[in-house]
C-alpha cells in the first residue's frame, strides 16, 4: 500500500510521497460527482450537507475574534488512522480520504488534498466546500493569505500540529502579518458537541514475548544508553508517537482503526519511568508485565493519559534537566510545556529509529507472517478466477472475502488497512477504496487492482497485485510490464550503505519515463511488526531516514490511465548486506531481499520488454514463491491452490530468453541456463 502525501517532511503521511506527474482525475461531470455551476448545485448521494456545521464553526470563529480556522487531518499524536472522535475533518466537510487540510473563513471553505483523493473528494463535499488540488503548507498558506488581510486572527489547535508543521505555518503567514493563535479549546470539538464519539475504552493488553524482539526492560536500557551518550546529555526522552510506546512497553491496543495501538504518552528519565495511560485500560498481565520490578528504574508509573503535559511541564522545571524530542510527532502544544534552553530538538526520537531496525528475531517473526499472508492472498486469487466469471463478485464483496480469508490465519489480528478492491476505471484511484455506492462488478474484460494487508501478532503485511482474466489491451500490457520492471529493478539494486531511499528511488521508474510514463505517489514506505502498515521513517521520500542493514520497506511502482484502469506491484522487502564481487571496505553494500510470496501476473507480462536478468529475477522469484508456499499449501490440503500456484510459478525462461537477446543460441543453450528445479 502506497500513499504518503509530503507536507513539508511532515508525518500526514498516509501512503505515497509527493512528486511531479500526478495523474489527471478531474471528475468529468459524471452523475456521482457534485456540479456546483448548476442551478441548482447537483449534489450526489455521497455528499455531506455541511451548511449547519459551517454557520455553528462560524459562530464560534467570531467569539474568538478569528477571520479563519485550520482544520488538520490528523490527532495529538500525529497518527495515520484515527480513532472516530478524532476525524473532525471528515466530520466537518464529509471527506474521508487520509491526507488534507480545511480552512474556513467566515466567507469561504476550502479542503486541500493531494491527486489521489481530488475525485474522492468532489463526490463527498458539498458546494460550500473549494477543493484545492495541493496539501502542501506554502500553496495553503497562499490561499489564506489571499483571503485573509494584514493583521486578522487564524486559529489553530496546537494540539494537532506537529513542531515541525506548525513552523511552517509560523513563517509563512506570521512574517507577513498574519497571526496565528494557538486555541486549546477545539473549535470543531464544540460544534461536534455531544454527538462526537466517546474516547476507546478497550482493554490494552502485554505481547507475548513469542512476538516480540527482545523484552520491553532491554529497550529501555537501550534508549538510556543513548541518552547517557548523547553529546548533549539529555536527561529524559519524551514519546508522544503511539507506535512508540507501545513498540518500547511490548503493549498493543486497538484505539485506533487497523493500527493495534492505544492512548498514551511515555516519560523515560535515567531512574524513572512514566507511561501516562488510562491505568484501567490495562490487562492484568500488562499491568504485572509494567510493575513487576517496582520499585526502581524498571518500574513502570502510570499517571492519567490527561496527565501528561503538566507532568512533563514539570520535570522540565526541575534544575540540570534536558529533555529529548522527536519533532515530527511531537505537538506545538507539549512543545510549548518545555523552556528552549532545557530542550534537545530532533526530527526523530531515538525510539522511533530503533524501532525501525529489527534485529534478526524480528525479521523471523515478519517473514512468517508474509508466509500465512500469502496463503490467504493465493486462496482469494484462486476463488476470483473461478467466481469472476459468473458476474458473482464486485468490489465490495471480494475485500470483504479476502478480509475474511486473512482472519482464518494464525495470529490474525484483521486487516492493516482498509482493502482496496479496484477494477476498470476506478482502479485508477490510487487510494480508492470500495464502497456501496461506488462498487463495480468484477469481469474478465477489465484490470482488476487488488492493495491489501494484515496484522498478525508477529508481523504487518502488505502487498498489491493487479490482474486481468482476459484479454488486456497492448497499453495495459506494456504499462504492467514496464510496472513490474521498475518493481525488479529497485528490488535487486545495490548500494551503499547510508544511501537514502529517495536517491535510488528512479530505479523504479526508468522503465517508465522510457516512454513517457510515470506515477503519481511514492515508490515505498516501512513497515512494523504488529504496528504500523506505514511506518515511519523508513522509505523513499526526500525526508526519509538512509536505508540501513534491517529495515522492511515496501516497493510499489504504478500506473494509472484516468477513467480506465490502475496497476500497481507491491512487495515488501528486507534491507540485507550485499554480496559484491569487489570485498568492500568499512560497512558492506546494500539490497533488497523481498518478503512478499504471491506469484505475478503472467497474462500481464510482455516478455519482449524484459531483460535477461529481469527474466531471471522472477523466475528466482517464483521459484522462492513455490518453495516457501508449496509445502505450506500441501501440510493444508489446499490442492486446488497448490496447482494454480504451480502452474502460476513456471518459469519464463522457456519461452522468454529466445524473444529478447538471444534469439541467436540454441535452445538446448536456453535449457541450461535455467534455475534449478525450474
Amino acid at each position: 500500500m502506497a500513499y504518503f502525501p509530503c507536507i513539508l517532511g511532515i508525518w500526514i503521511f498516509l501512503h505515497h510521497g509527493c512528486v511531479t506527474g500526478y495523474p489527471k482525475q478531474t471528475p468529468s461531470g459524471s452523475e456521482d460527482t457534485r456540479i456546483c455551476t448548476s442551478v441548482p448545485p447537483h449534489l450526489p448521494p455521497t455528499a455531506t450537507n455541511t451548511s449547519e456545521r459551517l454557520s455553528s464553526l462560524r459562530l464560534h470563529m467570531r467569539t474568538h475574534n478569528l477571520s479563519a480556522y485550520v482544520i488538520p487531518s490528523t490527532d495529538a499524536h500525529m497518527s495515520e488512522y484515527l480513532a472516530e472522535r478524532d476525524k473532525r475533518l471528515s466530520w466537518m466537510t464529509g471527506f474521508t480520504g487520509s491526507a488534507g487540510t480545511g480552512v474556513v473563513t467566515l466567507q469561504k471553505a476550502a479542503l486541500f488534498t493531494d491527486s489521489r483523493y481530488w475525485l474522492q473528494a468532489e463526490r463527498q463535499i458539498d458546494c460550500n466546500w473549494e477543493l484545492q488540488k495541493s496539501v502542501w503548507v506554502d500553496f495553503i498558506s497562499e490561499w489564506i493569505l489571499h483571503e485573509v488581510p494584514a493583521g486578522e486572527r487564524i486559529g489553530l489547535d496546537p494540539f494537532l500540529f506537529s513542531v515541525v508543521e506548525w513552523r511552517s505555518y509560523s513563517q509563512a503567514l506570521e512574517d507577513v502579518e498574519r497571526i496565528l493563535v494557538p486555541l486549546e479549546d477545539n473549535l470543531v470539538d464544540r460544534v461536534w458537541g455531544t454527538q462526537r464519539p466517546p474516547p476507546p475504552a478497550s482493554e490494552i493488553y502485554h505481547l507475548s514475548d513469542n512476538f516480540t524482539g527482545r523484552p520491553w526492560q532491554e529497550k529501555v536500557s537501550a534508549l538510556r544508553s543513548q541518552m547517557e551518550h548523547h553529546s548533549r546529555s539529555p536527561t529524559a526522552l519524551f514519546l508522544s508517537g503511539l507506535e512508540e510506546t507501545a513498540w518500547l512497553f511490548n503493549l498493543r491496543g486497538d484505539d485506533i482503526p487497523f493500527t493495534p495501538v492505544f492512548y498514551a504518552y511515555a516519560l523515560l528519565t535515567k531512574t524513572d519511568i512514566s507511561l501516562f495511560v488510562h491505568e484501567g485500560r490495562l490487562s492484568p498481565e500488562a499491568s504485572q508485565s509494567l510493575t513487576a520490578q517496582c520499585p526502581g528504574p524498571l518500574c513502570v508509573q502510570m499517571p492519567a493519559y490527561g496527565q501528561a503535559r503538566a507532568g512533563l511541564r514539570g520535570y522540565a522545571q526541575q534544575a540540570g534537566v534536558r529533555v529529548w524530542i522527536g519533532a515530527e510527532h511531537t505537538t506545538q502544544g507539549f512543545y510549548g510545556a518545555i523552556p528552549p534552553e532545557k530542550l534537545l530538538e530532533e526530527d526523530y526520537s531515538p525510539a522511533m529509529l530503533t524501532k525501525a531496525v529489527k534485529n534478526s528475531r524480528e525479521q523471523e517473526l515478519l517473514r512468517a507472517a508474509h508466509v500465512r499472508d500469502a496463503v490467504a492472498v493465493i486462496r482469494y486469487l484462486v476463488w476470483l478466477e473461478k467466481n469472476v466469471p459468473s458476474g458473482s463478485v464486485d468490489e465490495v464483496s471480494g475485500a470483504q472475502y479476502v478480509d475474511q480469508l486473512r482472519r482464518q490465519e494464525l495470529y490474525c489480528h484483521g486487516p492493516s488497512f482498509e482493502t482496496i478492491s479496484a477494477s476498470g476505471l476506478n482502479a485508477a484511484l490510487a487510494h480508492y477504496s470500495p464502497s456501496n455506492e461506488t462498487s463495480r462488478r468484477l469481469s474478465g474484460a477489465e484490470m482488476y487492482l487488488l492493495d491489501s494487508g494484515g496484522q498478525y501478532k508477529d508481523g504487518t503485511t502488505d502487498i498489491t497485485r493487479t490482474l486481468h482474466w482476459g484479454e488486456p489491451s497492448p497499453l495495459q500490457k506494456e504499462a504492467y510490464t514496464r510496472v513490474l520492471m521498475g518493481n525488479i529493478d529497485l528490488a535487486r539494486l545495490v548500494f551503499p550503505p547510508q544511501t537514502s531511499g529517495r536517491t535510488v528511488e528512479a530505479f523504479a521508474r526508468r522503465a517508465l519515463w522510457e516512454v513517457g510514463l510515470n506515477y503519481g505517489h511514492g515508490t515505498g514506505h516501512g513497515i512494523g511488526n504488529f504496528l504500523s502498515v506505514h511506518e515511519w521513517p523508513v522509505g523513499f521520500q526526500s525526508n526519509n531516514v538512509p536505508l540501513g542493514d534491517g529495515m522492511f520497506t515496501s516497493i510499489e511502482p504504478g500506473y494509472y490511465k484516468d477513467g480506465e484502469f490502475g496497476i500497481r506491484l507491491e512487495d515488501v522487502a528486507l534491507v540485507i548486506y550485499a554480496e559484491t564481487k569487489h570485498p568492500v571496505p568499512g560497512e558492506p553494500y546494500l539490497t533488497f531481499e523481498v518478503v512478499s510470496l504471491v506469484p505475478y501476473e503472467r497474462n500481464l507480462i510482455d516478455a519482449t520488454l524484459l531483460s535477461r536478468e529481469q527474466i531471471e529475477y522472477i523466475d528466482r522469484y517464483h521459484m522462492a514463491v513455490r518453495k516457501r508456499i508449496g509445502p505450506e499449501l500441501q501440510e493444508r490440503q489446499l490442492d486446488e491452490e497448490y496447482q494454480w500456484l504451480l502452474q502460476k510459478t513456471q518459469p519464463l525462461s522457456h519461452t522468454s530468453l529466445l524473444a529478447t537477446s538471444l534469439g541467436t543460441l540454441a535452445m538446448g543453450t536456453l535449457t541450461s541456463t535455467l534455475l534449478p528445479g525450474a
